[in-house]
């Protein structure tokens, strides 16, 4: 299905990876201050909680827990932000048709404050409600940097898990209309190690901003891990985020049917019974310098 599926897509790896290195090449350093940390004693200055990462890597495990909180809704998958950077760049260029790495390159250079408002807006007449809501799009991981000038607020939480997991829960996935890349077990890898290499980039240029959570240590010590992810949101420890109920309406992206379930390891290691078949994708990341045992 999925060799069928990249048979029939128009698709080039090699922009996406190139994008990779334009980003970075336009953010290469910090451009404000990490925000004072946010006690759960002074949650007035709470802001969106971004939740980004690679799909399928535990993202809607963290949505359910943030949004039992009383204060915290959820939007889902949001298309507001990368949308409010297109119609930014082209209003002060004066273009309509520009290329991917000139869009980029002037994404540096916007008014970062009317960016977040223009975000704001466009989140609000989505369906973002409340006083804190989440926007839980995987790709915005590409944003960060203008995240954090945008939004200097905002509490952006990176989604990891182990790269073999993570490739193969998006391979065995027949994504409707996103992630091209996640149709071949090679163009998976690469594309993997363009997401880490931004990651590492973006830990390193905006230090103290990113949470980063690993799905594998939530599986292992839900309550532990859900104390530091809500101290880290400025979010005061609420019992209802470590109790989950049969409740569809707690997210509204397309993994609705996991936030029926409970807590499972059972995936953690599902991989390992495709390992043959996974050679493609073991050689990639492996060539990239990623253990994958």
């Amino acid at each position: 299905m999925a060799r069928a599926r990249r048979e029939h897509l128009q698709y080039d790896l090699a922009t996406d990876l190139a994008t990779v290195d334009w980003i970075m090449r336009a953010f290469p350093a910090a451009t404000a201050e990490p925000a004072q940390h946010t006690s759960a004693a002074a949650p007035a200055t709470a802001a969106p909680i971004f939740i980004v990462g690679l799909p399928r890597s535990g993202s809607t495990l963290v949505e359910r827990i943030l949004s039992s909180h009383s204060m915290v809704s959820s939007a889902g998958e949001l298309k507001a932000f990368a949308v409010a950077i297109v119609g930014a760049v082209r209003g002060q260029s004066g273009r309509s048709h520009m290329s991917r790495q000139e869009m980029v390159a002037a994404s540096a250079n916007l008014d970062f404050a009317a960016l977040g408002r223009d975000y704001l807006e466009r989140a609000r007449a989505a369906g973002a409600a409340g006083f804190c809501f989440i926007d839980k799009m995987p790709l915005n991981y590409l944003y960060c940097g203008m995240i954090r000038r945008a939004l200097p607020n905002a509490k952006i939480v990176h989604v990891s898990r182990s790269p073999m997991a993570a490739c193969y829960a998006m391979y065995k996935t027949l994504f409707e209309d996103a992630y091209p890349f996640s149709y071949d077990l090679a163009e998976i890898g690469r594309y993997y190690l363009a997401y880490r290499r931004l990651m590492e980039h973006w830990q390193l240029t905006l230090p103290g901003a990113i949470y980063s959570l690993s799905y594998e240590a939530l599986i292992a010590d839900q309550l532990g891990q859900t104390r530091k992810l809500l101290d880290f949101c400025g979010l005061e420890w609420q019992q209802a985020c470590a109790q989950f109920h049969d409740n569809p309406a707690a997210t509204t992206t397309a993994s609705a049917v996991q936030v029926r379930q409970p807590i499972y390891d059972s995936s953690v290691s599902q991989w390992r019974h495709y390992q043959a078949q996974l050679a493609p994708l073991s050689r990639e990341l492996s060539a990239g310098g990623v253990r994958v045992d």
